[in-house]
């Protein structure tokens, strides 16, 4: 099986409501989707979102390092040959990680394809369901505490809280989803990079002091200053998670040797794909420190690549997959079910994703 094509296009799917945290607002996924086609007819498929505030990728680098870079890499490669091929996307530039997450999870899914069997089968998969969270983004603590109830009325019971934008805010915005939820939903909070070392630490032991019942915080602090995650985890009274400062499997060992952080975050857009975050997991098993499986604001096709790690990896304790139930429709055919909170990974061939309805998806030929 050799790849002959590599075809882009940009997906574009409403959402249920605004999304907003404390770097952005958004009110519609719209993703580069790619397709490796091969001599044999099968295809795979990838996605990345533009996520320039954390990733530093917008639609036009995607589209860019995919054609300039990485599609001359592989085009006539065999797809049987993963390691070296997976090696040549990953060498091909510096950066751009959401364009090689997309192309690596592509590859991952014609590989599974060839060999017939579902992708989270061949990384040796112990599960094939999975919990996620939901996000409840920034607004005035009332409205929060609405979209908490909404959430929960829906069956979720761990809400991913969104905070940061105002500092002077976001204990009275926990509080009033906490006192709308009650003391059985499980709350765990994103701060998006947005406070200072010393401003998370009186801020998360006040939200404590008051109740709260905070399972963990993700990234308070800016993502290069490890110090400052370091001080938080030392002195912050709820367990730190770090996020954005997780590209690369040597930053997840700089944290586990540092102890920089109580737990990790996976994403494949931040890594590159599948292949790197194996590599991550790896090291995460070998210095015991869990991890959770995320995405960002990502239709089914990437989600998709991440349940079928996740379903693989036992040190994935915490799943925050849900960017395809906070799109007002699923467009994507196939792959893995997502059932509100409940996600069933596909046993098809690959990952099983079968293409894009009519009307979601526009082709960009060169």
């Amino acid at each position: 099986m050799k790849i002959t094509q590599v075809r882009l296009g940009k997906l574009s799917v409403p959402l249920r409501v605004p999304f907003k945290t404390a770097l952005r607002t958004v009110d519609r996924v719209e993703d580069i989707v790619v397709e490796l086609h091969t001599d044999t007819g099968a295809v795979g498929y990838g996605e990345a979102p533009p996520t320039g505030p954390i990733t530093g990728d917008t639609a036009g680098g995607i589209i860019g390092a995919v054609r300039e870079l990485i599609a001359p890499a592989i085009l006539g490669r065999e797809v049987d040959d993963l390691e070296s091929v997976t090696a040549l996307v990953q060498s091909a530039g510096v950066h751009n990680t959401s364009a090689k997450a997309a192309v690596d999870m592509a590859l991952w899914d014609l590989y599974g394809q060839l060999h017939r069997i579902p992708v989270h089968k061949l990384l040796g998969s112990s599960r094939r369901t999975l919990v996620t969270d939901i996000t409840i983004s920034v607004n005035p603590p009332q409205q929060m505490a609405q979209d908490a109830l909404d959430a929960v009325a829906r069956g979720y019971d761990c809400l991913k809280v969104k905070v940061g934008a105002d500092p002077a805010l976001d204990t009275a915005r926990l509080a009033a989803v906490r006192q709308a939820v009650g003391d059985e939903v499980c709350i765990r909070i994103d701060a998006n990079q947005a406070w200072t070392p010393r401003q998370a630490v009186r801020i998360l032991n006040e939200m404590q002091d008051r109740g709260l019942g905070l399972e963990l915080v993700e990234q308070p602090v800016p993502a290069r200053d490890l110090e400052g995650l370091q001080y938080v985890t030392q002195h912050s009274w709820v367990p730190v998670m770090a996020d954005e400062s997780v590209f690369s499997p040597a930053d997840a060992l700089r944290i586990f040797q540092t102890r920089a952080a109580d737990y990790v975050n996976i994403k494949l857009m931040k890594c590159g794909g599948l292949t790197n975050a194996l590599r991550i997991a790896a090291a995460a098993e070998i210095c015991g420190v869990e991890c959770m499986i995320g995405c960002m604001l990502e239709a089914k096709i990437a989600v998709n690549a991440a349940v079928e790690l996740a379903c693989a990896r036992s040190i994935i304790t915490r799943v925050d997959l849900d960017g395809p139930v906070l799109c007002s429709t699923d467009p994507v055919v196939g792959g893995a079910r997502f059932d509100e909170k409940r996600i069933t990974v596909s046993d098809a061939p690959g990952m099983g994703i079968q293409g894009i309805q009519p009307g979601y998806l526009t082709y960009l030929e060169p």
